[in-house]
């Protein structure tokens, strides 16, 4: 089981892909996943498309890096707007497979979707969706989390409740939204552990390599922009090598600290980029090449574990 990884390494690396769009993507989607798993990621999340629009082609390259490559594997599957008969179909698709692992996720409500529509659904919250699938299956389920709070939420606390709610329903381990202030990251554990939350965390890393992606990606997870992030974005934005390079050295920055607190689990969002991915890794592990970067000072913090 991906949660046993947890515990039987001192440090856990893992990646998120997102499958192709169209047939002719796979091939050279395939090539990617190679070169992925060339870095020994300890496991590999496969994103999973809106509205159910892309879940076979989830399957697919689930199937692929869990038979082919031989990395444990574990599928997104999102619930808004889904039957109970559909998410067991694809379900059964998966295990068929052989994957056992999924990330049960809501996902987002579609625009056309009332309130009213919405909660009448099968599946109002990813915690209903855990707590079906622990009755009517065998699979294991990793649950979603957010640093700086879900932008539904009223509070931070009561998004925590709702955490709370994922685990009892039988979550093993959580994932985080990407994230570029490594503080919401240390404030958002010190709530979880006092709320009774002990599940293993993967702290969620993206490298920004592009301009473009503040106005899509970090747009729509809700994450906040810090001052010397959007200042690295003012500096190198017309220059698509140097942008690429600063946003690695930052994501690798923020790794490097993360891990000076204690922070044993990594989870890379390596947007089908092996290059960049490959870069953060050798920077990252044990003897790496960090090129003299500094992580910040703790400043008398006590270490968190995740």
């Amino acid at each position: 089981m991906i949660s046993d990884l947890f515990t039987q390494k001192g440090q856990t690396l893992s990646f998120e892909v997102s499958p192709p769009k169209t047939e002719e993507e796979f091939a050279p989607a395939y090539e990617k996943l190679k070169q992925l798993a060339a870095l020994s990621p300890d496991f590999i999340s496969v994103t999973y498309g809106a509205g159910g629009s892309r879940s076979v082609n989830t399957e697919k390259i689930a199937s692929y890096i869990h038979n082919m490559l031989k990395v444990p594997t574990l599928a997104h599957l999102t619930c808004v707007g889904s039957k109970k008969a559909d998410i067991l179909q694809v379900v059964k698709n998966l295990q068929d497979a052989g994957i056992d692992h999924v990330l049960a996720l809501r996902g987002d409500r579609p625009s056309w979707m009332e309130e009213a529509q919405f909660l009448g659904r099968d599946f109002a919250h990813a915690s209903d969706l855990i707590r079906f699938l622990n009755e009517k299956t065998t699979l294991h389920f990793a649950g979603a989390c957010y640093p700086e709070k879900h932008y539904e939420a009223k509070s931070p606390e009561e998004d925590i409740a709702h955490l709370k709610e994922k685990a009892d329903a039988g979550a093993e381990f959580l994932i985080t939204q990407l994230f570029f202030d490594n503080e919401f990251f240390y404030r958002f554990l010190d709530r979880i552990r006092a709320a009774g939350i002990t599940l293993p965390v993967c702290a969620g890393i993206m490298p920004i390599t592009t301009a473009q992606q503040i106005g899509t990606t970090v747009h729509l997870s809700g994450s906040s922009v810090p001052k010397a992030f959007a200042d690295m974005v003012a500096i190198h934005a017309n220059d698509r090598e140097e942008m690429r390079k600063a946003g690695t050295d930052y994501a690798i920055r923020q790794i490097l600290d993360l891990q000076a607190h204690g922070v044993s689990h990594i989870h890379l969002y390596t947007m089908n980029r092996p290059k960049t991915t490959r870069e953060i890794v050798e920077a990252i592990r044990p003897g790496g090449k960090t090129d003299g970067l500094q992580t910040r000072s703790a400043g008398g913090r006590s270490h968190c574990r995740s």
